[in-house]
């Protein structure tokens, strides 16, 4: 396979949007709403435009990730900037054949080179561990009902990026997108059928379930 990571471009919007439609769509409930969510991102105030990034497979794209402004809120309501990815897709085709892993990797590594200090991201934690990522709990970062969850995951980018501080992570609005908003922009693509399946209930366990490592 020739591959190629690189910036998104305009060109690549529509196939980008496809791809994450198909990765997503009946996964985590029935339908998918991450085709919107990057459609929208792209215009909104915390995307960074010089994070996300697609990757080829042959002259196709075939996979993207997006990165957007976060922040971490201490209890004095002082704010920490951090920046957190998600939507990242690779279309089922290359699904399990290391595209993921490249991806992350690549802009893991071109954060640490623009300065940004901290990714924080949703997910699960088998998934992200690999590249250094911990539970939101090692570092007294929870979710803003204060508790710590499994699917709050942090990476300093360099040693020191956390000293000091504290508090609530907090993510971009950009994510939030109503199922009516969604609907619509779907008819821009090719019916698909939502259905009920068993990857669902797995991921509504993994929103709800507590942090119970103890971190030296």
């Amino acid at each position: 396979m020739n591959i190629v990571i690189r910036s998104e471009e305009e060109k690549d919007y529509r196939r980008v949007e496809e791809i994450a439609r198909e990765a997503f769509w009946n996964l985590y409930f029935p339908g998918a709403h991450e085709h919107y969510i990057v459609h929208k991102m792209r215009e909104h105030e915390d995307f960074i435009k010089e994070l996300t990034f697609i990757i080829e497979v042959n002259d196709k794209v075939e996979g993207a990730i997006f990165y957007s402004n976060s922040k971490i809120v201490e209890k004095d309501g002082a704010e920490y900037k951090t920046i957190s990815f998600g939507p990242v897709f690779i279309s089922p085709e290359y699904q399990r054949k290391g595209l993921g892993r490249k991806l992350i990797t690549y802009s893991i590594e071109e954060a640490k080179r623009l300065g940004y200090s901290v990714i924080t991201t949703l997910g699960y934690p088998y998934h992200y561990k690999p590249y250094g990522f911990l539970g939101g709990k090692k570092y007294a970062i929870s979710m803003p009902d204060m508790n710590y969850y499994t699917g709050l995951l942090v990476l300093p980018l360099y040693e020191g990026a956390l000293d000091g501080v504290s508090g609530y992570a907090e993510f971009s609005d950009c994510f939030e997108v109503s199922s009516e908003e969604v609907d619509k922009f779907d008819k821009n693509f090719l019916y698909k059928e939502k259905r009920v399946q068993e990857s669902q209930e797995e991921y509504e366990k993994a929103c709800c379930e507590v942090d119970e490592l103890e971190y030296l």
